[in-house]
């Protein structure tokens, strides 16, 4: 039970979401199978870093507004035991981040794990709130080609969308939370512009995403390319008109769909 609710503190479904694209873009690049292996583990470790931080961070806000879907503040678990987890998993994260080399290393810790801490402990709070979202996915293709033998940086495509992503990823993440947040100061870039007007932004983030995965890369784009921008901009329309966690799920399966693209295209 309390394994269970600690795993749900880390924010489970996001920490996996992020570690799958992780690992597809690793499967792209010229990495054996124990850097790919390096790769989802450095990432794994430094989302339940991520999640369980954020968890330590908003338990005051939490139980003020009686959060009972967040399991350190419904008493499911103790904060002992969430401020344990980190720190293993963080110490984890450093050993695994480094082993990818020294590059990929400082990649992954500073804007990718980084980035999710500043967010965590201020940013979150503020008009610059969507910026360690932009840094932390722009970056995660880096970690991955900075880990290749000799390391290179990702095409500039590449990390744009991923950072475009991050941005649509973090406006209809919060959607859902509008109003708690609001009872409790959080104002972070998506508070001040209301609802309807993060759902727009949001979606033609994530569609400029989507077009810089297809439209960025030199040559003509394939049939598969334009089929994949064709599906993503469905799942941007399931983002503008859903409700509660649905967008944060269509922009997970956007995310999906354009790395699982790169994915193809690399092993073309």
């Amino acid at each position: 039970m309390h394994g269970t609710a600690l795993l749900r503190a880390a924010h489970l479904g996001p920490t996996l979401a992020v570690t799958v694209v992780a690992w597809l873009l690793a499967l792209s690049a010229d990495l054996d199978p124990g850097t790919v292996a390096l790769v989802v583990l450095a990432v794994l470790t430094g989302q339940l870093v991520i999640g369980w931080s954020n968890d330590l961070a908003d338990l005051r806000r939490d139980v003020q507004v009686g959060r009972a879907d967040k399991p350190l503040a419904a008493g499911e678990v103790g904060q002992r035991t969430v401020l344990v987890a980190l720190g293993v998993a963080a110490a984890a994260c450093v050993v695994l981040s480094f082993a990818l080399g020294w590059r990929a290393g400082l990649c992954h810790l500073l804007p990718g794990v980084g980035g999710g801490l500043a967010y965590n402990l201020g940013l979150k709070s503020t008009r610059w709130s969507w910026l360690p979202y932009a840094v932390a996915f722009g970056a995660l293709p880096a970690v991955v080609t900075l880990a290749q033998t000799p390391p290179v940086l990702p095409p500039w495509s590449v990390m744009a969308a991923g950072a475009l992503l991050g941005v649509g990823a973090h406006f209809v993440n919060v959607l859902p939370d509008l109003a708690d947040d609001a009872a409790t100061g959080v104002r972070g870039l998506p508070h001040r512009l209301g609802a309807r007007a993060s759902q727009l932004v949001a979606t033609g983030v994530l569609v400029l995403a989507s077009a810089t995965v297809v439209l960025g890369p030199a040559g003509t784009p394939g049939s598969l390319a334009w089929v994949a921008l064709g599906v993503t901009g469905v799942l941007a329309v399931v983002a503008l008109l859903g409700s509660g966690k649905t967008p944060f799920r269509a922009a997970v399966g956007i995310a999906l769909v354009n790395v699982a693209l790169l994915t193809l295209a690399g092993n073309a």
